[in-house]
């Protein structure tokens, strides 16, 4: 049955943006029920914008395989899960003045748009919390992922008593306890990666790749996407643009091209949600037909771009995705 959020799609979304985003959703939905999996990526400030409201839920019911995502969104959402309280929100954040945003930087809180994260709340927490983890795995020499500290961190309890929103709207809590599978490029360019920068220079760890690197989030996307796709056709569904998107839709061509493995399915479902313009020559804003001339796509792949807000945009279409 479908809810009310799915009827209003339903009755309103007829044309242009409105209908891209509906029939997108419902070949993301059609795609799983032919047996095909999803690889959702997270650009952007998703977590901040509180996108796992929704997306939580989408990764319980199985509509999400994997995840891709920056490594800001990564930490982000931690952050919220123990510090929503602290965060402040200012809505009128196109009349600051640079006097105004150094009165914030004194109270430690960084802004993002319109929404302010409490420095020792949230990160310094959080730095607490996975220095212990990088330290005890660095002593003991056993390399993780970014992720995978913070999964440990999750299922182990210790940050319980701090949460300040329900964990069901932490997607972060919901693909931990699934162990879903995630990749983070470019992970150093994030709060936590500073630290982590910080904390080896300083002699707190001795092994710089205690922390493992994207060049093996490749390796393990490459892996991972051999082991699935050719049983379950997978899905790439896109929110914004920037490494979060470009680095996992290029396996495909490094399998095809570098490791001459033509064998290798192409990706069976291509969605976009973006704002960036084509014409400026960037990639984010690439439509989905040129991904064919880079062996990323096929001629027959189903491909949609809604090109909007995806704060707007995603919750829409998890929602009728979920039948809401």
């Amino acid at each position: 049955m479908s809810g009310p959020v799915s009827q209003f799609i339903d009755r309103h979304y007829r044309h242009f943006n409105a209908a891209a985003l509906k029939d997108a959703a419902d070949a993301y939905s059609a795609h799983l029920a032919g047996g095909g999996s999803m690889l959702v990526t997270l650009a952007g400030a998703m977590s901040t914008a509180e996108l796992g409201c929704s997306l939580a839920e989408m990764i319980r019911q199985g509509k999400v395989t994997a995840i891709c995502c920056t490594g800001a969104n990564l930490e982000e959402d931690v952050f919220n899960l123990v510090a929503h309280d602290h965060y402040e929100r200012l809505p009128h954040y196109r009349d600051l003045t640079p006097a105004d945003e150094q009165a914030l930087l004194a109270r430690h809180l960084n802004r993002v748009t319109d929404t302010c994260i409490p420095e020792h709340e949230a990160m310094r927490r959080i730095e607490t919390a996975v220095l212990e983890r990088w330290v005890a795995h660095d002593r003991a020499g056993t390399p993780l992922f970014p992720h995978q500290f913070l999964y440990e961190i999750l299922l182990s309890g210790e940050l319980d008593a701090q949460y300040q929103i329900d964990p069901a709207d932490s997607w972060l809590v919901a693909a931990a306890q699934r162990q879903l599978p995630m990749f983070v490029p470019g992970w150093e360019d994030s709060t936590l990666g500073n630290m982590y920068a910080g904390h080896c220079i300083a002699g707190d760890l001795t092994q710089v790749h205690t922390v493992r690197t994207g060049i093996e989030y490749m390796m393990a996307l490459a892996e991972w996407y051999q082991q699935v796709a050719p049983a379950s056709s997978i899905g790439f569904f896109q929110i914004g643009g920037g490494i979060a998107g470009d680095f996992p839709i290029c396996v495909v061509p490094m399998l095809h091209q570098d490791l001459q493995r033509p064998e290798v399915p192409l990706w069976g479902y291509f969605c976009q949600i973006s704002d960036s313009t084509t014409s400026y020559g960037s990639y984010s804003g690439a439509v989905p037909n040129e991904k064919i001339t880079w062996g990323k796509l096929g001629v027959d792949t189903p491909k949609f771009i809604i090109e909007s807000d995806a704060t707007i945009v995603a919750p829409l279409m998890f929602a009728r995705i979920l039948g809401w």
